[in-house]
């Protein structure tokens, strides 16, 4: 039987008066990568955030690790890795300087080999490692965030928009890395508007239109999902 790590149960969330999602339902199993797709606007980053106990539902529910966030929010923190769009890294600081100021605030002790380890990893060059994280690349940034949840050792991992900015050799090793993450038994959740990525990289795709979660699509046996077929839904009525 598959284990479930995150579930939204008939999900609505509001931001003030404003409602941002309606009833929407889906699970993501461990080791998944589900991806929720959607315009801007269309509630993907109040899903993440949801999840991570920031924004309470106005009904319905979430879980992570069959715990319910709104009840456990510091065990789901816990719990997960949070890459958002810009990754909240100091630019002042080198990558081993970073990872080791926020290693201390997570109470997760790790050594210069460990360190060392997680950056081999995400294949962040030596030489860049004692550089000051304003000269990097997006793409070097969020290979620093991410040795931070290798390092972590997080079950979950929610990313926002984790390719945009980045240039295709970029991309194609971020999907590499979060594959190989998937395949260690880490829960991705991420939310884009990139069709062909999400279509290359998730085992499910799931669509947002204002709100309302409007279909799911799957990868077949050993293939990817179709992204002709997600962008023409994408595009109806758009």
């Amino acid at each position: 039987m598959t284990e479930i790590a995150l579930k939204a149960d008939s999900l609505s969330v509001s931001r003030g008066r404003v409602p941002v999602l309606s009833d929407i339902t889906f699970d993501v199993s461990v080791g998944e990568v589900f991806a929720l797709l959607g315009g801007n606007g269309a509630g993907k980053s109040t899903t993440l955030l949801t999840f991570l106990g920031f924004l309470p539902p106005r009904s319905g529910s979430v879980t992570v690790l069959n715990k319910p966030v709104t009840q456990n929010v510091e065990f789901v923190r816990q719990k997960s890795a949070y890459l958002p769009e810009a990754a909240n890294l100091y630019p002042h600081l080198n990558a081993r300087e970073n990872i080791k100021y926020f290693l201390s605030l997570a109470k997760v002790p790790r050594s210069a080999s460990d360190i060392e380890a997680a950056l081999d990893e995400v294949s962040l060059a030596t030489e860049a490692r004692g550089r000051r994280l304003s000269s990097y690349s997006k793409g070097m940034r969020q290979k620093v965030a991410i040795s931070l949840a290798i390092l972590r050792q997080a079950p979950v991992l929610f990313l926002d928009e984790p390719t945009s900015g980045l240039d295709p050799v970029a991309i194609d090793e971020f999907n590499q890395l979060i594959t190989k993450l998937s395949a260690a038994g880490t829960t991705v959740l991420m939310v884009t508007h990139d069709v062909y990525g999400a279509c290359q990289i998730a085992g499910r795709v799931g669509l947002l239109k204002a709100g309302s979660l409007v279909g799911v699509f799957e990868a077949p046996e050993g293939g990817q999902i179709s992204p002709e077929e997600v962008h023409r839904a994408f595009a109806e009525g758009a």
